[in-house]
């Protein structure tokens, strides 16, 4: 998958292929870097105007908040704005402990390394701290402030394998730094507390990870492979996220052995833990949640369905034909509304697709109460049209009552016809539009008086439910249309989890 960091290298000419393969291996570990470094952490490569540099990647700081409000990706820089960077790329030796004052009034110290490859040096990597953080640093553990300088020699040597499968860290995350024989050389306190809670009250600083009785194993998995590891454990009542960063053994002094170094096995790893217990709990609350929720309203359809049933058999035992039609009225309201109780039984968001509805309001109206010795066809045409649960109880309502309305009054005297039913989706409402060809409206019948239950429904619940408009009026002389129009309460884009 391409990236926009792929993007900017490709235009940078005089980049060849192993220089941008090299740099983009460097833009996948930055992320990390950033997190446990506390920094920005941007990479620069000379550009083609003379003295000035472009950053090709970069990565903002989830432990801290970030020195950069938004992207400088692509952004050229001259040597007068950033002398440092373009000092270390053309005298191909690190510049650090740069103190300077950022365009938005930060104080920073910045860090900025040459990136060599093939022998030469094709760019920079600049690391930026806070003036603050950069003082909380230099108080912490030397053994800590080596092994984050470890990790970004590993970076700039393209070594960190695996980076890009850790998820970011955050502010509330513990490290440790375990050495090669499974020694803790550095534990914050963060972590101490969160060992603490599992009955560890003596510190841990010097003890041996495979004496604990905690799931060490992101450690000996990062030792084995030479990648970071990240492993959901279950410690106790506690779960925990543990990421594993592994770190190269010392390599020969000087910066420029540091980069090219022959000592690669393995001196130790960062281990970062991330205590997800009330996350965890919460989730679990949400599924129970979900789940009480759905259950509820695959009773409420099963319940509609029975009074439907019940209203079913009154209508077959009823020797006025007037009132079993009433009745199978009903019945057909109620089925509306347990159509929508269905979707929501079956869908983990509370919003319903009424595209889908409408199909099955057709299918049912069709199958209910249409005369089958007429040929009246049904069309669905539209947008999907995504509704809370009230709106979407109340636009099922409406389509069955127009539909419905349609079928009886449409076709009295017609024995053909089609009956369409449009939805769309505007930028500041919906429309429900619903066009029949069959004898029209009569005289004494409009959108604005309605003289029948059915209508009557249909303007109480676009009126006090949709807040919205309704009119119904003969297209042409031959054949209704209604149309209702009603604001759209939220963005309708199909919700996490809802299929087209």
């Amino acid at each position: 998958m391409e990236t926009a960091v792929d993007v900017l290298l490709e235009d940078l000419p005089r980049l060849n292929e192993n220089d941008r393969s090299y740099l983009s291996r460097m833009a996948q570990a930055l992320p990390l870097l950033a997190d446990i470094a506390r920094a920005d952490v941007l990479i620069y490569v000379a550009s083609e105007a003379l003295g000035s540099a472009a950053v090709a990647a970069e990565a903002k700081p989830h432990t801290v908040p970030p020195i950069y409000p938004s992207s400088v990706l692509g952004r050229v820089e001259t040597k007068e704005e950033e002398p440092a960077v373009l000092r270390a790329i053309t005298r191909g030796s690190p510049v650090q402990r740069v103190n300077r004052v950022l365009v938005h009034g930060h104080p920073t110290v910045q860090d900025v390394y040459p990136i060599w490859s093939d022998q030469r040096v094709i760019g920079a990597l600049s690391v930026e701290v806070g003036l603050l953080e950069a003082e909380r640093q230099r108080r912490k553990s030397p053994v800590f402030r080596r092994a984050v300088r470890q990790l970004r020699l590993m970076v700039l040597r393209g070594q960190l394998e695996g980076a890009a499968n850790v998820t970011p860290l955050g502010e509330h995350d513990g490290p440790l730094v375990v050495d090669h024989r499974g020694q803790i050389r550095y534990i914050s306190s963060i972590a101490e507390n969160l060992y603490r809670k599992l009955e560890y009250t003596h510190s841990l600083l010097g003890a041996n990870v495979a004496n604990l009785r905690t799931d060490e194993a992101v450690y000996f998995k990062a030792m084995e492979t030479g990648a970071c590891v990240e492993q959901v454990v279950q410690e106790g009542p506690l779960t925990w996220v543990k990421k594993a960063v592994p770190l190269v053994g010392r390599p020969r002094e000087g910066w420029l052995g540091r980069l090219r170094g022959l000592n690669d096995e393995l001196a130790g790893v960062i281990v970062v833990i991330h205590d997800i217990t009330d996350e965890r709990r919460k989730e679990q609350e949400l599924k129970i949640k979900s789940a009480m929720i759905k259950e509820i309203h695959h009773r409420v359809k099963n319940n509609l369905q029975t009074i439907a049933a019940l209203l079913r058999l009154q209508a077959r035992r009823t020797g006025s034909p007037e009132v079993g039609e009433m009745l199978q009225e009903t019945i057909n309201r109620i089925l509306s509304i347990a159509v929508v109780h269905e979707f929501l039984a079956h869908d983990e968001s509370s919003i319903v697709n009424i595209r889908e509805v409408s199909q099955r309001i057709v299918t049912e109206v069709a199958r209910s109460i249409l005369d089958p010795e007429k040929r009246i066809h049904f069309s669905l045409e539209g947008d999907d049209i995504y509704l809370p649960t009230q709106q979407a109880t109340s636009c099922a309502l409406i389509i069955n009552e127009l539909l419905q309305n349609a079928v009886e009054h449409g076709y009295a005297t017609r024995s053909e016809g089609v009956i369409t039913v449009r939805l769309r989706e505007n930028a500041d409402q919906h429309q429900v539009e619903i066009v029949d060809d069959g004898q029209g409206l009569a005289p004494d019948v409009n959108g604005h008086q309605a003289v029948s239950l059915g209508l009557q429904i249909v303007q109480t619940l676009v009126r006090e439910d949709l807040k919205g408009h309704f009119e119904l009026q003969n297209v042409d002389g031959r054949g209704a249309r209604a149309l209702v129009l009603f604001p759209k309460q939220f963005r309708t884009a199909p919700p996490i989890g809802i299929k087209n």
